[in-house]
């Protein structure tokens, strides 16, 4: 009887001992699962934000910094401009155009201003592309003329007795060119009448006839007076 009670005893604290291993060991799965995907999950979730954060703020980044690098050079720019112009004075005057952060047009001294350019007349006698390289020396260029406004008031202040350089030639086949590569629009231009008239004549220079102004093919070798033309420059 007493080996038999240990036997139940025995067998009874067998199964105990089993079904707790089991209920530990089932158990465990169950909890574990939780906590993992929940620790996982919050960290992604984070690090997607931060992210997210850090380019846009690296976009705003560029974004200013490509602003304020435009803005610098353009002072740069016209900063060298005005370097370029310390060897004479500048004219200055009240400027009402639309132009942002700008209050005055000016022109350096001796040069004529007309509407958004500045005027040189040389008076020393060269050829064409003397007369340019003059005129390029000193941040200018000769002479483009698009409108008869603009005709008519650089001839006032020419001498009736020269002619003047203008920054038109013909590099062939009668292709008539502006020094600056603007258009050439025959509809706006003013030649003496049977002008132009000589292939060879590839360079024009304006002058006064019994017609008034106009312009006249010449040899580009030929030793003229200038006139040069810039920009104005805005402060």
């Amino acid at each position: 009887m007493a080996s038999e009670i240990i036997y139940e005893e025995v067998k009874f604290k067998n199964e105990s001992s089993s079904s707790g291993t089991y209920s530990e060991s089932a158990a465990a799965p169950k909890g574990k699962p939780i906590p993992h995907l929940s620790k996982s999950g919050r960290p992604s979730l984070l690090f997607t934000s931060m992210m997210a954060l850090f380019l846009l703020l690296t976009i705003s980044f560029l974004v200013a910094f490509i602003f304020y690098y435009q803005k610098y050079s353009q002072l740069l720019e016209e900063k060298k401009a005005i370097k370029h112009l310390t060897y004479t004075e500048l004219n200055c005057t009240k400027d009402d155009s639309l132009i942002e952060d700008k209050v005055w047009s000016c022109c350096p001294k001796d040069w004529k201003p007309f509407s958004s350019h500045c005027y040189f007349i040389s008076t020393d006698p060269a050829s064409y592309n003397k007369s340019e390289e003059k005129c390029s020396s000193m941040g200018a260029h000769l002479m483009v003329i698009h409108s008869q406004e603009e005709q008519d008031f650089i001839t006032k202040i020419l001498d009736h007795k020269a002619a003047y350089y203008i920054g038109l030639s013909d590099p062939g086949r009668r292709q008539w060119r502006w020094v600056d590569q603007t258009p050439y629009n025959e509809s706006a231009t003013f030649w003496h009448p049977g002008e132009p008239n000589y292939n060879e004549e590839q360079c024009v220079a304006i002058n006064y006839r019994r017609n008034g102004w106009g312009w006249n093919d010449v040899l580009c070798s030929g030793e003229q007076k200038s006139v040069c033309q810039m920009k104005k420059i805005y402060l």
